[in-house]
């Protein structure tokens, strides 16, 4: 996979519907990932109207989806594919919902199949969401099924 595929999750076949960065979703939000010198990811997100909670503050779920699509992509770089085990955001001013923010996520640790991501969400320099997750390396055996259950 090249750097080019994984900066659009194209390179990875599941994850092309993805409603954070997919190309083959008609409701992603085409988030477009550039990887660092120093390991780090970024992208930049453009708020809007349809994406509130309470009025005028983006909603808390789209700011923790963007966290962890950020920490995913960080591993995608890496060539690694792996999912969520345990996300936690802290949310340390609210997010105006047409705010334009820059997104940055980085490899703390890894013992694979564990990795340990750290991101934040910035407006203007001043960081108003952070967070810390765990991921788990994807084997064929350790997703969901096709029925809904895990596997």
């Amino acid at each position: 996979m090249d750097s080019d595929e994984a900066q659009k999750g194209g390179g990875i076949k599941s994850h092309t519907r993805c409603v954070m960065c997919g190309d083959f979703n008609q409701l992603s939000l085409r988030l477009r990932f550039v990887p660092g010198e120093a390991g780090e990811v970024t992208a930049s997100f453009q708020g809007h109207s349809l994406l509130q909670g309470y009025d005028g503050i983006l909603h808390g779920g789209v700011i923790s989806a963007l966290l962890d699509s950020v920490m995913t992509h960080c591993l995608f770089h890496r060539n690694i594919e792996a999912v969520t085990g345990e996300l936690l955001v802290r949310f340390l001013a609210p997010v105006p919902y047409d705010a334009r923010v820059a997104l940055r996520g980085w490899l703390v640790n890894e013992t694979p199949p564990l990795y340990q991501l750290k991101a934040e969400l910035a407006r203007a320099g001043t960081v108003l969401a952070c967070a810390e997750a765990k991921f788990m390396q994807r084997t064929s055996g350790n997703g969901c099924n096709k029925k809904g259950g895990t596997s």
